[in-house]
């Protein structure tokens, strides 16, 4: 059996400068806000020459002064992804695609052309920020039905760990935060609380079970005893996600990456915050007898 409880506070120390250190990189650095949220325009571009490469066609693009310009490659080497800021000229399509003409020759075949507006953009960030906080509320309200209010607290404090450690590290690492970012973090969240609640169901069952065991005992038999179905899950997603990350193509990086350390950090904060919660709090015995008093 291993001995998780030997280390709650070590990764409890761990866990708040962590918390402590992205909430800052939040508040003063910020994130990477893609198009989704800035508002810009993005074009999908197919080139017909082998050749022209992303660091040519970027510095062409900014000789045009169009702001922040963003160029991947989409998919494979022929296919670029171009992002820009808002720009007033209502030609620019046309300048962009004379401009890339002269430089390169007629190339270049225009796929995709999406303009996003500041209010829309404005829209979707308040509609991200709403998502996450609701999913987070209603997680809440189902660990406090299902069990006790002392879980619900340590279910949402880990998820609370997991979603800035997540942007956190975004913001760290400055990439780019879209709509498929948000998506990612609401699956973190679903991800996270369905390993905590394998855990809570088990932690329940040991104590109405082992009426002389402690908290801090009984979290870590049941922590050991799902051990082997956390890991499964986790390792078997990890790997799919990973698949992703590395084949999946420039445009789905970002989202993967997303999940891979949401997953990560869920599979921690299910064992070092979540049960660590249930020992600080001193959940006993008359804890789960008092709740099925009531019911």
């Amino acid at each position: 059996m291993i001995a998780f409880n030997k280390y709650y506070n070590k990764f409890n120390i761990l866990s708040i400068s962590l918390v402590v250190i992205s909430l800052l990189l939040l508040i003063f650095k910020g994130l990477n806000f893609g198009i989704d949220f800035k508002g810009g325009t993005l074009i999908e571009l197919r080139s017909t020459d082998t050749k022209i490469n992303v660091s040519s066609l970027r510095d062409n693009l900014n000789q045009m002064n169009l702001g922040d310009v963003s160029v991947k490659n989409f998919g494979n080497e022929k296919d670029f992804l171009i992002k820009f800021e808002n720009n007033s000229n209502k030609n620019i399509i046309e300048e962009i695609k004379s401009n890339l003409d002269k430089s390169f020759g007629n190339k270049f075949n225009f796929r995709r052309v999406e303009n996003v507006g500041p209010k829309v953009s404005a829209e979707l960030l308040r509609s991200g920020v709403i998502a996450i906080s609701v999913a987070l509320f209603l997680m809440l309200v189902y660990i406090w039905i299902r069990f006790e209010w002392q879980f619900s607290l340590g279910a949402i404090l880990a998820l609370f760990h997991d979603v800035s450690v997540t942007l956190g590290l975004f913001s760290l690492l400055g990439l780019e935060i879209n709509l498929s970012i948000i998506a990612a973090v609401l699956t973190i969240v679903g991800y996270s609380m369905n390993d905590t609640v394998v855990i809570y169901d088990r932690v329940r069952e040991n104590l109405r079970k082992y009426s002389d065991i402690k908290i801090y005992e009984l979290t870590n038999i049941s922590i050991n005893e799902t051990l082997s179905r956390t890991l499964i899950t986790s390792v078997t997603t990890l790997l799919a996600l990973l698949s992703i990350f590395f084949f999946g193509g420039e445009i789905l990086k970002g989202f993967s990456l997303a999940m891979i350390f949401g997953v990560l950090f869920g599979t921690y904060s299910s064992i070092y915050i979540a049960n660590t919660i249930l020992v600080r709090l001193k959940v006993s015995q008359k804890t789960i007898l008092k709740d099925d008093d009531k019911n």
